[in-house]
């Protein structure tokens, strides 16, 4: 059984950084895709980032580009966040599945982790 827990989350203030790490667990392979959603309050999930692990291919949603870096070190999945937004504020969840291919490619997360609050505020 595959198990995912985040970590890192907290309170910043804006403009600063924080480092999301996800430990995951369980029958994950090369074959898997991995990803960060955030949630903010009264808003539906959004996927903020994912990466094929079989090559580490990544992509970063339009809202975070070039603030937001996804990586992974063997099991161990990142999310770096500079320039930290009020509107970043979120609990932020790691996932991890199948990746699908279509004319792009996306991640069908089949595991979840138990999220984290990061709290964008002065």
């Amino acid at each position: 059984e595959v198990q995912l827990v985040e970590s890192g989350g907290g309170l910043v203030q804006p403009g600063g950084n924080l480092r999301l790490s996800c430990a995951a667990t369980g029958l994950i392979d090369r074959r898997d895709c991995m990803a960060w959603f955030r949630q903010a309050p009264g808003k539906g999930r959004e996927e903020v980032a994912r990466i094929l692990l079989r090559d580490d291919a990544s992509t970063e949603a339009d809202s975070v580009r070039g603030r937001f870096t996804i990586s992974r070190d063997k099991n161990i999945l990142y999310l770096q966040m500079v320039s930290l937004k009020p509107e970043d504020t979120a609990i932020y969840y790691c996932a991890a599945g199948r990746p699908y291919y279509g004319l792009t490619w996306s991640c069908e997360t089949e595991h979840w982790g138990q999220g984290t609050q990061v709290t964008v505020s002065s």
